[in-house]
Protein backbone atom coordinates (compact mmCIF):
# COMPACT_ATOMS: atom_id res chain seq x y z
CA UNK A 1 0.00 0.00 0.00
CA UNK A 2 1.35 3.43 -0.94
CA UNK A 3 1.96 5.65 2.04
CA UNK A 4 -0.59 8.43 2.25
CA UNK A 5 2.09 10.92 3.14
CA UNK A 6 3.87 10.31 -0.17
CA UNK A 7 1.31 11.25 -2.77
CA UNK A 8 -0.59 14.24 -1.41
CA UNK A 9 0.22 17.57 -3.02
CA UNK A 10 -1.52 20.88 -3.27
CA UNK A 11 -2.36 20.23 -6.91
CA UNK A 12 -3.95 16.91 -6.00
CA UNK A 13 -6.20 18.39 -3.37
CA UNK A 14 -7.03 21.69 -5.04
CA UNK A 15 -6.77 20.78 -8.71
CA UNK A 16 -10.41 19.82 -9.22
CA UNK A 17 -13.72 20.37 -7.51
CA UNK A 18 -16.80 18.21 -7.92
CA UNK A 19 -20.26 19.55 -8.71
CA UNK A 20 -21.10 19.26 -5.01
CA UNK A 21 -18.23 21.53 -4.08
CA UNK A 22 -16.11 18.70 -2.64
CA UNK A 23 -12.46 18.50 -3.74
CA UNK A 24 -12.09 15.70 -6.27
CA UNK A 25 -9.09 14.33 -4.39
CA UNK A 26 -11.32 13.59 -1.42
CA UNK A 27 -12.43 10.46 -3.22
CA UNK A 28 -8.94 9.41 -4.30
CA UNK A 29 -7.68 6.12 -2.89
CA UNK A 30 -5.35 6.60 0.05
CA UNK A 31 -6.58 10.03 1.15
CA UNK A 32 -7.31 9.63 4.85
CA UNK A 33 -10.77 10.62 6.01
CA UNK A 34 -14.02 11.59 4.36
CA UNK A 35 -14.76 14.83 2.49
CA UNK A 36 -15.78 17.67 4.76
CA UNK A 37 -19.34 18.65 3.91
CA UNK A 38 -21.65 21.42 5.16
CA UNK A 39 -23.69 20.69 8.27
CA UNK A 40 -27.27 20.67 7.05
CA UNK A 41 -29.97 22.21 9.26
CA UNK A 42 -32.15 19.74 11.15
CA UNK A 43 -35.91 20.04 11.56
CA UNK A 44 -35.54 22.04 14.79
CA UNK A 45 -33.30 24.65 13.19
CA UNK A 46 -35.49 24.88 10.08
CA UNK A 47 -38.54 25.49 12.24
CA UNK A 48 -36.69 28.10 14.26
CA UNK A 49 -35.54 30.05 11.21
CA UNK A 50 -39.04 30.09 9.73
CA UNK A 51 -40.16 32.08 12.77
CA UNK A 52 -37.92 35.06 11.99
CA UNK A 53 -40.43 37.80 11.24
CA UNK A 54 -39.53 40.45 8.70
CA UNK A 55 -42.40 42.69 9.90
CA UNK A 56 -41.10 42.75 13.47
CA UNK A 57 -37.63 43.62 12.21
CA UNK A 58 -39.04 46.49 10.17
CA UNK A 59 -41.04 47.76 13.14
CA UNK A 60 -37.92 47.77 15.32
CA UNK A 61 -35.86 49.68 12.77
CA UNK A 62 -38.59 52.28 12.24
CA UNK A 63 -39.19 52.75 15.97
CA UNK A 64 -35.50 53.27 16.71
CA UNK A 65 -35.18 55.75 13.85
CA UNK A 66 -38.17 57.67 15.23
CA UNK A 67 -36.29 58.66 18.39
CA UNK A 68 -34.70 61.43 16.31
CA UNK A 69 -31.16 60.94 17.52
CA UNK A 70 -29.59 58.13 19.52
CA UNK A 71 -26.20 59.81 19.82
CA UNK A 72 -24.31 58.57 22.88
CA UNK A 73 -23.99 62.17 24.14
CA UNK A 74 -27.67 62.97 23.57
CA UNK A 75 -30.26 63.47 26.30
CA UNK A 76 -30.92 60.48 28.56
CA UNK A 77 -34.03 61.64 30.44
CA UNK A 78 -36.38 62.64 27.61
CA UNK A 79 -39.08 59.97 27.13
CA UNK A 80 -39.45 60.66 23.41
CA UNK A 81 -36.06 61.63 22.02
CA UNK A 82 -32.44 60.69 22.49
CA UNK A 83 -30.44 57.68 23.53
CA UNK A 84 -32.16 57.41 26.90
CA UNK A 85 -35.57 56.97 25.28
CA UNK A 86 -34.14 54.34 22.91
CA UNK A 87 -32.50 52.52 25.82
CA UNK A 88 -35.74 52.39 27.80
CA UNK A 89 -37.74 51.20 24.79
CA UNK A 90 -35.25 48.41 24.05
CA UNK A 91 -35.21 47.34 27.68
CA UNK A 92 -39.02 47.06 27.61
CA UNK A 93 -38.90 45.06 24.38
CA UNK A 94 -36.40 42.57 25.77
CA UNK A 95 -38.45 42.35 28.96
CA UNK A 96 -41.51 41.39 26.90
CA UNK A 97 -39.47 38.63 25.29
CA UNK A 98 -38.28 37.47 28.70
CA UNK A 99 -41.85 37.34 30.02
CA UNK A 100 -42.72 34.77 27.35
CA UNK A 101 -39.59 32.67 27.89
CA UNK A 102 -40.70 30.76 31.00
CA UNK A 103 -37.68 32.00 32.91
CA UNK A 104 -35.06 31.08 30.34
CA UNK A 105 -34.21 34.69 29.42
CA UNK A 106 -33.17 37.44 31.82
CA UNK A 107 -32.56 41.11 30.99
CA UNK A 108 -30.32 43.73 32.58
CA UNK A 109 -29.10 47.25 32.00
CA UNK A 110 -25.31 47.15 32.09
CA UNK A 111 -24.22 50.71 32.85
CA UNK A 112 -21.02 52.51 33.69
CA UNK A 113 -19.76 56.09 33.61
CA UNK A 114 -17.18 56.72 30.92
CA UNK A 115 -14.69 59.43 32.00
CA UNK A 116 -13.73 62.07 29.43
CA UNK A 117 -11.88 60.44 26.55
CA UNK A 118 -11.64 60.56 22.77
CA UNK A 119 -15.04 61.70 21.44
CA UNK A 120 -16.36 61.78 25.03
CA UNK A 121 -15.87 65.39 26.19
CA UNK A 122 -17.58 64.97 29.58
CA UNK A 123 -18.23 62.05 31.89
CA UNK A 124 -21.06 60.11 30.24
CA UNK A 125 -23.24 57.22 31.35
CA UNK A 126 -23.11 54.43 28.78
CA UNK A 127 -25.66 51.62 29.02
CA UNK A 128 -25.83 48.27 27.27
CA UNK A 129 -29.13 46.38 27.19
CA UNK A 130 -28.18 42.73 27.74
CA UNK A 131 -30.50 39.73 27.50
CA UNK A 132 -29.15 36.32 28.52
CA UNK A 133 -30.65 33.00 27.42
CA UNK A 134 -29.20 30.64 29.99
CA UNK A 135 -27.83 27.30 28.82
CA UNK A 136 -29.33 24.11 30.23
CA UNK A 137 -26.21 22.05 30.96
CA UNK A 138 -23.26 24.31 30.07
CA UNK A 139 -24.32 27.81 31.13
CA UNK A 140 -20.68 28.87 31.47
CA UNK A 141 -20.09 28.45 27.73
CA UNK A 142 -21.23 31.71 26.12
CA UNK A 143 -22.07 32.99 22.64
CA UNK A 144 -22.82 36.69 22.05
CA UNK A 145 -24.65 38.58 19.29
CA UNK A 146 -24.95 42.36 19.35
CA UNK A 147 -25.89 45.49 17.46
CA UNK A 148 -25.23 49.07 18.57
CA UNK A 149 -28.20 51.31 19.23
CA UNK A 150 -26.36 54.63 19.25
CA UNK A 151 -26.26 56.71 16.05
CA UNK A 152 -24.33 59.67 14.64
CA UNK A 153 -24.40 62.58 12.19
CA UNK A 154 -21.71 63.71 9.75
CA UNK A 155 -20.08 65.54 12.66
CA UNK A 156 -19.53 62.75 15.17
CA UNK A 157 -19.71 65.30 18.01
CA UNK A 158 -23.11 66.73 16.99
CA UNK A 159 -25.48 65.18 19.53
CA UNK A 160 -28.54 67.39 19.02
CA UNK A 161 -29.44 67.13 15.33
CA UNK A 162 -31.41 64.25 13.83
CA UNK A 163 -29.45 61.01 13.40
CA UNK A 164 -32.00 58.27 12.57
CA UNK A 165 -29.39 55.51 12.19
CA UNK A 166 -31.70 53.02 10.47
CA UNK A 167 -29.04 50.92 8.75
CA UNK A 168 -26.23 51.94 11.13
CA UNK A 169 -27.22 50.31 13.31
CA UNK A 170 -30.90 49.86 14.06
CA UNK A 171 -30.66 46.98 11.58
CA UNK A 172 -28.18 45.07 13.77
CA UNK A 173 -30.17 45.78 16.94
CA UNK A 174 -33.28 44.45 15.18
CA UNK A 175 -31.41 41.22 14.39
CA UNK A 176 -30.43 40.74 18.05
CA UNK A 177 -33.92 41.54 19.35
CA UNK A 178 -35.67 39.27 16.87
CA UNK A 179 -33.30 36.38 17.58
CA UNK A 180 -33.89 36.83 21.30
CA UNK A 181 -37.63 36.46 20.65
CA UNK A 182 -37.26 33.37 18.48
CA UNK A 183 -34.55 31.53 20.43
CA UNK A 184 -35.88 32.23 23.93
CA UNK A 185 -38.78 29.83 23.38
CA UNK A 186 -36.19 27.05 23.21
CA UNK A 187 -33.51 25.69 25.50
CA UNK A 188 -29.93 25.61 24.20
CA UNK A 189 -27.18 23.63 25.89
CA UNK A 190 -24.92 26.70 26.18
CA UNK A 191 -25.73 30.34 26.95
CA UNK A 192 -26.60 32.89 24.26
CA UNK A 193 -26.37 36.63 25.00
CA UNK A 194 -28.28 39.18 22.92
CA UNK A 195 -27.07 42.75 23.37
CA UNK A 196 -27.84 46.26 22.21
CA UNK A 197 -24.77 48.33 23.04
CA UNK A 198 -24.07 52.06 23.11
CA UNK A 199 -20.99 54.19 22.51
CA UNK A 200 -19.95 52.45 19.29
CA UNK A 201 -19.78 55.57 17.15
CA UNK A 202 -17.74 57.38 19.81
CA UNK A 203 -15.14 54.62 20.11
CA UNK A 204 -16.62 51.14 20.74
CA UNK A 205 -17.07 52.01 24.42
CA UNK A 206 -20.14 49.93 25.29
CA UNK A 207 -18.95 46.70 23.68
CA UNK A 208 -15.47 47.11 25.15
CA UNK A 209 -17.05 47.43 28.59
CA UNK A 210 -19.17 44.33 28.01
CA UNK A 211 -16.14 42.31 26.88
CA UNK A 212 -14.15 43.49 29.90
CA UNK A 213 -17.01 42.43 32.18
CA UNK A 214 -17.04 38.96 30.64
CA UNK A 215 -13.26 38.71 31.05
CA UNK A 216 -13.34 39.85 34.67
CA UNK A 217 -15.99 37.22 35.39
CA UNK A 218 -13.88 34.48 33.76
CA UNK A 219 -16.59 33.79 31.17
CA UNK A 220 -15.85 31.24 28.47
CA UNK A 221 -17.01 33.33 25.50
CA UNK A 222 -16.44 31.02 22.53
CA UNK A 223 -17.90 33.30 19.85
CA UNK A 224 -19.13 36.86 19.43
CA UNK A 225 -20.86 38.34 16.38
CA UNK A 226 -21.57 41.99 15.86
CA UNK A 227 -24.19 42.87 13.25
CA UNK A 228 -23.32 46.38 12.13
CA UNK A 229 -24.78 47.89 8.95
CA UNK A 230 -26.77 44.85 7.83
CA UNK A 231 -29.77 46.81 6.58
CA UNK A 232 -29.44 47.01 2.81
CA UNK A 233 -28.50 44.89 -0.17
CA UNK A 234 -28.04 47.95 -2.41
CA UNK A 235 -24.65 49.42 -3.35
CA UNK A 236 -23.99 53.08 -4.13
CA UNK A 237 -24.24 52.37 -7.88
CA UNK A 238 -27.73 50.93 -7.52
CA UNK A 239 -26.79 47.27 -7.96
CA UNK A 240 -28.20 44.78 -5.48
CA UNK A 241 -26.89 41.58 -3.97
CA UNK A 242 -29.78 40.41 -1.77
CA UNK A 243 -28.35 36.97 -0.96
CA UNK A 244 -24.86 37.83 0.33
CA UNK A 245 -23.64 39.04 3.70
CA UNK A 246 -20.00 39.75 4.48
CA UNK A 247 -18.33 38.24 7.55
CA UNK A 248 -15.08 39.94 8.56
CA UNK A 249 -12.71 37.59 10.41
CA UNK A 250 -9.16 38.49 11.39
CA UNK A 251 -6.14 36.24 10.91
CA UNK A 252 -3.27 37.45 13.10
CA UNK A 253 -4.92 37.79 16.52
CA UNK A 254 -5.44 41.27 17.94
CA UNK A 255 -4.41 40.00 21.39
CA UNK A 256 -1.43 37.95 20.20
CA UNK A 257 1.57 38.00 22.55
CA UNK A 258 5.17 38.24 21.27
CA UNK A 259 5.71 34.57 22.13
CA UNK A 260 2.57 33.56 20.23
CA UNK A 261 3.70 35.66 17.27
CA UNK A 262 7.06 33.89 17.19
CA UNK A 263 5.31 30.52 17.29
CA UNK A 264 2.94 31.48 14.49
CA UNK A 265 5.80 32.63 12.30
CA UNK A 266 7.58 29.32 12.78
CA UNK A 267 4.67 26.94 12.12
CA UNK A 268 2.17 28.96 10.09
CA UNK A 269 -1.38 29.39 11.28
CA UNK A 270 -2.00 33.01 10.29
CA UNK A 271 -5.10 31.72 8.49
CA UNK A 272 -6.13 29.51 11.40
CA UNK A 273 -7.01 31.96 14.14
CA UNK A 274 -10.15 31.27 16.19
CA UNK A 275 -12.08 33.95 14.24
CA UNK A 276 -11.16 32.24 10.95
CA UNK A 277 -12.31 28.87 12.34
CA UNK A 278 -15.51 30.57 13.48
CA UNK A 279 -16.07 31.99 9.99
CA UNK A 280 -15.60 28.57 8.42
CA UNK A 281 -18.13 27.18 10.88
CA UNK A 282 -20.67 29.87 9.97
CA UNK A 283 -20.35 29.06 6.26
CA UNK A 284 -20.83 25.38 7.05
CA UNK A 285 -24.06 25.81 9.01
CA UNK A 286 -25.59 28.96 7.51
CA UNK A 287 -25.27 28.64 3.74
CA UNK A 288 -28.37 26.62 2.90
CA UNK A 289 -31.93 26.84 1.65
CA UNK A 290 -33.22 27.76 5.12
CA UNK A 291 -31.31 31.07 5.06
CA UNK A 292 -31.12 31.63 1.32
CA UNK A 293 -27.80 33.36 1.87
CA UNK A 294 -24.16 33.24 0.86
CA UNK A 295 -21.67 34.12 3.59
CA UNK A 296 -18.75 35.94 2.01
CA UNK A 297 -15.85 35.64 4.45
CA UNK A 298 -13.44 38.56 4.31
CA UNK A 299 -9.94 37.89 5.60
CA UNK A 300 -9.69 41.18 7.50
CA UNK A 301 -10.60 42.39 10.97
CA UNK A 302 -12.76 45.12 9.42
CA UNK A 303 -12.96 47.51 6.48
CA UNK A 304 -10.47 50.29 5.78
CA UNK A 305 -10.87 53.27 8.15
CA UNK A 306 -13.62 51.45 10.07
CA UNK A 307 -14.06 49.38 13.21
CA UNK A 308 -16.81 47.48 14.98
CA UNK A 309 -17.85 46.14 18.35
CA UNK A 310 -16.19 42.78 17.76
CA UNK A 311 -12.83 44.50 18.28
CA UNK A 312 -13.39 44.88 22.03
CA UNK A 313 -13.89 41.12 22.27
CA UNK A 314 -10.84 40.40 20.12
CA UNK A 315 -8.81 42.58 22.48
CA UNK A 316 -9.83 40.26 25.33
CA UNK A 317 -8.81 37.16 23.35
CA UNK A 318 -12.34 36.07 22.47
CA UNK A 319 -13.18 34.78 18.96
CA UNK A 320 -15.28 37.48 17.29
CA UNK A 321 -16.36 38.52 13.80
CA UNK A 322 -18.45 41.20 12.08
CA UNK A 323 -21.48 40.78 9.80
CA UNK A 324 -21.96 43.64 7.32
CA UNK A 325 -24.05 44.10 4.17
CA UNK A 326 -22.40 43.15 0.85
CA UNK A 327 -21.71 46.66 -0.54
CA UNK A 328 -22.43 49.89 1.29
CA UNK A 329 -24.09 53.08 0.09
CA UNK A 330 -22.24 55.81 1.95
CA UNK A 331 -24.92 58.40 1.17
CA UNK A 332 -27.03 56.62 3.78
CA UNK A 333 -24.66 56.26 6.71
CA UNK A 334 -22.89 58.87 8.81
CA UNK A 335 -24.64 61.60 6.78
CA UNK A 336 -26.95 64.41 7.89
CA UNK A 337 -30.49 64.05 6.57
CA UNK A 338 -30.89 66.42 3.63
CA UNK A 339 -31.63 66.67 -0.08
CA UNK A 340 -28.67 67.96 -2.08
CA UNK A 341 -28.65 68.30 -5.88
CA UNK A 342 -31.74 66.15 -5.99
CA UNK A 343 -30.15 63.36 -3.92
CA UNK A 344 -31.60 62.27 -0.58
CA UNK A 345 -28.90 61.79 2.05
CA UNK A 346 -29.27 60.30 5.49
CA UNK A 347 -29.63 56.92 7.20
CA UNK A 348 -33.40 56.62 6.80
CA UNK A 349 -35.63 53.53 7.06
CA UNK A 350 -36.78 53.86 3.44
CA UNK A 351 -33.30 52.87 2.32
CA UNK A 352 -33.38 49.60 4.28
CA UNK A 353 -34.17 46.23 2.72
CA UNK A 354 -36.20 44.45 5.40
CA UNK A 355 -36.37 41.00 3.73
CA UNK A 356 -32.57 41.19 3.52
CA UNK A 357 -32.24 41.96 7.24
CA UNK A 358 -34.49 38.98 7.98
CA UNK A 359 -32.20 36.71 5.95
CA UNK A 360 -29.16 38.08 7.81
CA UNK A 361 -31.00 37.28 11.05
CA UNK A 362 -31.47 33.70 9.84
CA UNK A 363 -27.73 33.43 9.13
CA UNK A 364 -27.02 34.60 12.68
CA UNK A 365 -29.69 32.30 14.08
CA UNK A 366 -28.31 29.27 12.25
CA UNK A 367 -24.82 30.01 13.55
CA UNK A 368 -25.85 30.72 17.16
CA UNK A 369 -28.20 27.75 17.50
CA UNK A 370 -25.70 25.38 15.89
CA UNK A 371 -22.99 26.61 18.25
CA UNK A 372 -25.10 26.53 21.41
CA UNK A 373 -26.53 23.04 20.82
CA UNK A 374 -23.25 21.38 19.78
CA UNK A 375 -20.26 20.63 22.01
CA UNK A 376 -17.89 23.52 22.57
CA UNK A 377 -14.69 24.05 20.63
CA UNK A 378 -12.07 21.54 21.89
CA UNK A 379 -9.46 22.92 24.26
CA UNK A 380 -5.87 21.92 24.83
CA UNK A 381 -5.36 20.76 21.25
CA UNK A 382 -1.70 19.92 20.63
CA UNK A 383 0.50 18.23 18.06
CA UNK A 384 3.57 16.31 19.17
CA UNK A 385 6.90 17.54 17.86
CA UNK A 386 9.35 15.69 20.12
CA UNK A 387 10.99 13.83 17.23
CA UNK A 388 11.38 14.06 13.46
CA UNK A 389 8.64 11.81 12.09
CA UNK A 390 6.57 11.54 8.93
CA UNK A 391 3.32 10.98 10.76
CA UNK A 392 1.38 13.31 13.04
CA UNK A 393 0.09 12.71 16.56
CA UNK A 394 -2.56 15.00 18.01
CA UNK A 395 -4.03 15.12 21.51
CA UNK A 396 -6.71 17.22 23.20
CA UNK A 397 -8.75 17.61 26.36
CA UNK A 398 -12.17 16.02 26.78
CA UNK A 399 -15.00 18.31 25.64
CA UNK A 400 -18.25 18.26 27.66
CA UNK A 401 -21.09 16.78 25.63
CA UNK A 402 -18.85 15.28 22.94
CA UNK A 403 -19.56 11.70 21.87
CA UNK A 404 -16.66 11.60 19.43
CA UNK A 405 -14.05 13.73 17.69
CA UNK A 406 -12.84 14.38 14.17
CA UNK A 407 -9.35 15.29 13.04
CA UNK A 408 -9.57 17.72 10.13
CA UNK A 409 -6.85 18.34 7.61
CA UNK A 410 -6.17 20.32 4.45
CA UNK A 411 -3.29 21.33 2.24
CA UNK A 412 -1.59 24.48 3.53
CA UNK A 413 -2.83 26.44 0.51
CA UNK A 414 -6.48 25.38 0.89
CA UNK A 415 -8.86 28.01 2.32
CA UNK A 416 -11.02 25.51 4.21
CA UNK A 417 -10.85 22.03 5.69
CA UNK A 418 -11.15 19.33 3.05
CA UNK A 419 -11.01 16.04 5.00
CA UNK A 420 -12.36 14.74 8.31
CA UNK A 421 -11.11 11.62 10.08
CA UNK A 422 -13.49 10.12 12.63
CA UNK A 423 -11.40 9.04 15.63
CA UNK A 424 -14.28 8.11 17.94
CA UNK A 425 -14.19 9.07 21.62
CA UNK A 426 -10.39 8.91 21.85
CA UNK A 427 -8.47 11.96 23.06
CA UNK A 428 -5.47 11.29 20.85
CA UNK A 429 -4.92 10.22 17.27
CA UNK A 430 -1.94 9.35 15.06
CA UNK A 431 -2.43 10.25 11.41
CA UNK A 432 -0.32 8.90 8.55
CA UNK A 433 0.35 12.36 7.11
CA UNK A 434 3.34 14.58 7.68
CA UNK A 435 2.60 17.58 9.87
CA UNK A 436 5.16 19.44 7.77
CA UNK A 437 2.96 19.21 4.65
CA UNK A 438 -0.62 19.83 5.80
CA UNK A 439 -2.59 21.67 8.46
CA UNK A 440 -4.58 19.83 11.13
CA UNK A 441 -7.37 20.71 13.52
CA UNK A 442 -9.74 18.90 15.87
CA UNK A 443 -13.49 19.34 16.30
CA UNK A 444 -15.95 17.75 18.69
CA UNK A 445 -19.07 15.86 17.61
CA UNK A 446 -22.17 15.63 19.79
CA UNK A 447 -25.52 13.82 19.67
CA UNK A 448 -27.21 14.01 16.30
CA UNK A 449 -23.90 14.77 14.60
CA UNK A 450 -23.76 18.38 15.76
CA UNK A 451 -20.20 19.60 15.29
CA UNK A 452 -18.15 22.31 16.97
CA UNK A 453 -15.83 24.80 15.31
CA UNK A 454 -12.34 23.47 14.71
CA UNK A 455 -9.38 24.10 17.01
CA UNK A 456 -5.90 24.53 15.59
CA UNK A 457 -3.13 22.68 17.48
CA UNK A 458 -0.03 24.10 19.11
CA UNK A 459 3.23 22.15 19.25
CA UNK A 460 4.16 20.11 22.33
CA UNK A 461 7.29 18.05 22.81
Amino acid sequence: MTSRRAFLTASAVLGAVSAAGVPASAAQPGAPGAPVRPQRPGPDLRALLRQVDERRIEATVRRLAAFGTRHTLSVQDDPARGIGAARDWLYAQFQQVAAASEGRLTVELQSYVQPPADRIPVATKITNVVATLHGSTEPGRVYVVSGHYDSRRTDVMDFTGDAPGADDDASGVAVALELARVLSTRQPVATIVFAAVAGEEQGLYGARHMAQQFKAAGADVQAMFTDDIVGSSRADDGTRDPTTVRLFAEGVPTAETPAEANLRRSIGGENDSPPRQLARFVKSVAENDSTGMNVRVIYRRDRYLRGGDHIGFLEQGYPAARFTEPAEDFAHQHRDVRVENGVQYGDLPEFCDFPFIARVARVNGAALWSLATAPGTPKGVKIRTAALTNDSELLWDATPGATSYEVLWRETTAPDWTHAIDVGPALTAKIDLSKDNVFFAVRAVGPGGRRSPAAFPVPVS
